[in-house]
C-alpha cells in the first residue's frame, strides 16, 4: 500500500509534520511518501490569475501525488482556529483541476497543537468539508498538548493511551 502523508503547516519545525510522519510509519507493510507543502507554494488563488496564467504546475503535481496514492494521512495545523493559508491555497488551486481533490482515497485526519485543544477546531472543519472534496475519511484524531505527549528527540509517543489511539486510527487505512 502506498501512503501519502503530509502536514498542512509550512513551518520547518512543525509539530504536525512530526505527528504525521510518526503516524504514517505505524502502518504495517506500507510504502510512505512524506510531502512538504512548501514544495507546492503558489501565488494566492484568484479566478483572474487562473484566467491569465492557468493552473500552476505545483497544483497539478500535488493532484497527481494524490492520484498515485492508495491512502492519505493529513495532520492539520490550526491558524487562528482555521486552516493554514498555505494549505487553503493549495486546495483552492487543486480544486480547479477537479473538485474531487482527494479522489475517494481512504484518509486519516489528524491534528495537534502545543495547547490542550489539539487543533480540534480545524480538524472538525476538515472532517465536515472533506466529503465535499471526495475524501473517504476513515478516522480522525486530535492530540492536545503535543510537547507533553511526544518525545521529538526519540520520535515517539510518550502517552501509551494516545499511542494506542493513533495506531488504531491509522490501521483503518489497512485493508486487511
Amino acid at each position: 500500500m502506498k501512503v501519502l502523508a503530509f502536514a498542512t503547516s509550512n513551518s520547518k519545525k512543525s509539530i504536525n509534520k512530526a505527528l504525521v510522519q510518526y503516524a504514517a510509519y505505524l502502518i504495517e507493510d506500507a510504502e510512505v511518501e512524506l510531502l512538504d507543502i512548501n514544495d507546492y507554494e503558489m501565488p494566492i488563488f484568484s479566478e483572474d490569475r487562473e484566467q491569465e496564467s492557468g493552473i500552476p504546475q505545483e497544483a497539478k503535481a500535488f493532484f497527481e501525488k494524490i492520484a498515485a496514492a492508495d491512502a492519505i494521512i493529513i495532520s492539520f495545523a490550526e491558524h487562528n482556529g482555521s486552516y493554514t493559508a498555505a494549505y487553503k491555497n493549495l486546495c483552492d488551486w487543486a480544486s480547479r483541476i477537479d473538485t474531487k481533490v482527494f479522489q475517494q482515497k481512504p484518509m486519516v485526519y489528524l491534528s495537534t497543537s502545543p495547547g490542550p485543544g489539539g487543533a480540534s477546531n480545524v480538524l472538525a472543519s476538515a472532517v465536515q468539508s472533506g466529503p465535499h472534496f471526495s475524501a473517504d475519511i476513515k478516522s480522525s484524531l486530535s492530540i492536545g498538548s503535543f510537547h507533553a505527549n511526544f518525545d521529538r528527540e526519540k520520535n515517539t509517543m510518550i502517552s501509551k493511551e494516545i499511542q494506542c489511539d493513533l495506531k488504531q486510527a491509522v490501521q483503518m487505512l489497512n485493508p486487511r
